[in-house]
């Protein structure tokens, strides 16, 4: 796939890859309209957006499946997609890999939490034992069809087991042949620098509002040596409060006359959905 090759790219390029989080394929538009090169298929938005529940594993392998397939189709940057624990030991995993590289992502994140898994800034998490990720690292190799989809390995490690044995995870994965280590929930900047000088491979930052590890500029994860960063939940968070403002002041005004100020125009907004470029289908292919 292209965009897989993009990624890989846009990877290696020196400035770090942002990649906002989008909950549907409207948010993953607007991220591609604003003009980022990659987009970030959370989780955590899926979650709230298609069940509105929290992310603690509710969602099945065929749904979030269905939700990457339709960003991917509704976009024409990398997608990068969050597969949880891959939905299974192993075997289906592998099963997982193939189906989401089908749906044409261009990089799956994997994640070494027991299922149910939960969302990496909330407590109660568990991992599995180093060497069963290792394994379920390599099964999703031997699962790839094409070698330039990325395989993003997340370590839940640092809050349970404290940093050192995050870092030692992260080498493990490298060494099982991840091409993207995500260390979750790190908790300082100076532990930003650990992961980084630790292993050799890109890195990814995770930046959560609200979460356990501080918000940083861009520039500075860029200068402490990561190489993507994904913001997994502003979009969504956002998008709630954007929500209730609206249907208090529906409520208070009996009329949204008075939130239009916040509200994208018609035009723009089918604009935004490519009405006009089915408008030329049908006028090339004279749908009646």
């Amino acid at each position: 796939m292209k965009q897989r090759k993009v990624l890989r790219e846009l990877l290696r390029d020196k400035a770090i890859l942002v990649a906002p989080g989008a909950h549907d394929a409207l948010t993953a538009r607007v991220v591609e309209k604003c003009g980022f090169s990659a987009v970030y298929m959370t989780g955590y938005g899926q979650a709230a957006s298609a069940l509105g529940k929290p992310d603690i594993g509710l969602l099945s392998m065929t749904e979030m499946l269905d939700r990457a397939r339709k960003m991917v189709s509704a976009v024409n940057i990398p997608v990068i997609a969050d597969a949880d624990t891959g939905f299974g030991n192993a075997v289906g995993l592998m099963r997982t890999v193939e189906e989401y590289e089908a749906a044409g992502v261009a990089a799956i994140q994997l994640e070494d939490q027991v299922a149910p898994k939960r969302c990496g800034h909330m407590s109660g998490r568990k991992v599995v034992s180093l060497e069963q990720m290792v394994g379920k690292i390599k099964a999703a190799i031997a699962a790839r069809k094409d070698v330039d989809m990325c395989i993003i390995a997340r370590t839940d490690a640092r809050t349970v087991h404290g940093i050192d044995e995050a870092l030692r995870r992260a080498k493990a994965y490298e060494a099982a042949g991840a091409d993207i280590i995500f260390v979750e929930s790190v908790e300082s900047v100076e532990e930003m620098r650990l992961v980084n000088s630790t292993i050799k491979i890109p890195s990814l930052a995770n930046m959560v509002e609200g979460g356990r590890t501080p918000l940083i500029p861009n520039k500075e994860l860029q200068e402490v040596g990561y190489r993507l960063v994904i913001y997994p939940t502003a979009s969504t968070y956002v998008t709630a409060k954007a929500m209730f403002q609206l249907m208090q002041q529906l409520k208070a005004d009996g009329t949204t006359a008075t939130s239009m100020d916040n509200m994208i125009v018609f035009s723009e907004f089918n604009q935004l959905v490519g009405l006009q470029d089915f408008g030329k289908i049908e006028d090339q292919f004279v749908c009646e």
